[in-house]
């Protein structure tokens, strides 16, 4: 069935056990990986994932992993990602199997109206399918409040449009920015706090422009001998985590659309869709870069870069050197492929 956005958060936060196939598609991969979470955290379940790929080669074993018990006790999430029609004959068998113990989870990005995947999701009654769209105005300020509830935020609309603003309305880099928020100030769900602008003023969640984008940029492209004569910029007053944050909201542009050429989209048609969150003088590099990285390589800059920005904003003496040294060796790593 196709799902409108009221009645989609019903059904990921209350999950309906004939409801055994769940599509969450469209432009916006970190609202469809939102939903998913949601849906895996209303259910206590863990993740059990499988490329597209693996079920394109042996359709029976989508409709196998949804039936077999967890040998390790409790509820699981069968997660497909990345996913698109090579995965129709898959969801096919899932649907006419007698039972299904766990439900499964398919991220998928812009289908077309014919898809046959898309098609199979929408006309069951076992299946929930959702088109994922970008927020913007009052949405994007509920989107952040609705995550930042999940890490114990309280969250007024003044603050959440600044952090929307500033997160470009991605979901993935607002779920990034207020997990960090919640720890700095010591919030959970067991014990709510409110999220001011000091906080935020505090560890600098305010997203970067300018000269700190452009060090991390200059990283990612391996241009070490402009990134070595710029890195001088951090004597003259330019802070480690601005930079830090650059890089990272840099990554988790790219990550979703890196995935999306993968899994074997028009890498012109991936940029068109990006259109709307890039300036128009970021369009080249960002081509260039998505040309440059793969998933695998871009996961792992990413998890170096988290740690780098923990030690920087928790340390007593952050390493502030450490900071040109990760980016010297991200243009280094840029030029090997």
């Amino acid at each position: 069935m196709k799902a409108s956005k009221a009645s989609i958060v019903r059904a990921v936060e209350q999950p309906d056990p004939k409801v055994r196939f769940y599509l969450f598609h469209g432009p916006d991969d970190a609202q469809s990986r939102g939903l998913g979470q949601r849906l895996t955290e209303a259910l206590a379940a863990s993740r059990f994932v499988i490329s597209g790929s693996a079920v394109k080669s042996d359709p029976a074993m989508l409709a196998d992993e949804a039936g077999a018990m967890n040998l390790f006790g409790g509820t699981r999430v069968v997660w497909v990602e990345p996913a698109g029609d090579e995965i129709a004959a898959g969801v096919e068998a899932l649907l006419e199997a007698n039972a299904a113990e766990s439900p499964v989870v398919a991220i998928a990005g812009v289908l077309r109206k014919t898809s046959a995947l898309l098609r199979l999701a929408e006309a069951s009654p076992q299946a929930a399918a959702f088109a994922s769209y970008a927020p913007e105005g009052a949405e994007a300020e509920r989107m952040v409040a609705e995550v930042g509830r999940r890490f114990g935020l309280k969250i007024s609309t003044p603050v959440a449009a600044r952090v929307a603003e500033s997160c470009v309305n991605d979901q993935a880099i607002v779920s990034q920015e207020l997990q960090k928020l919640a720890l700095y100030i010591d919030a959970s769900p067991q014990a709510p706090r409110e999220l001011d602008h000091d906080a935020i003023d505090a560890i600098g969640a305010d997203l970067p422009e300018g000269e700190v984008l452009h060090l991390a940029d200059l990283a990612l492209a391996g241009r070490v001998g402009d990134l070595a004569e710029e890195l001088g910029q951090l004597t003259r007053g330019v802070e480690g985590i601005p930079v830090v944050r650059a890089l990272q909201r840099r990554l988790l542009q790219l990550a979703p659309a890196r995935a999306r050429i993968e899994r074997g989209e028009n890498p012109d048609g991936v940029m068109t869709s990006l259109g709307r969150t890039l300036f128009w003088k970021d369009k080249p590099l960002v081509a260039k870069l998505l040309s440059m990285w793969d998933s695998r390589r871009l996961a792992t800059v990413a998890e170096r870069a988290s740690r780098l920005e923990h030690e920087l904003i928790f340390s007593d003496v952050p390493n502030q050197e450490a900071l040109g040294e990760e980016l010297i060796a991200i243009a280094r790593a840029a030029g090997r492929r």
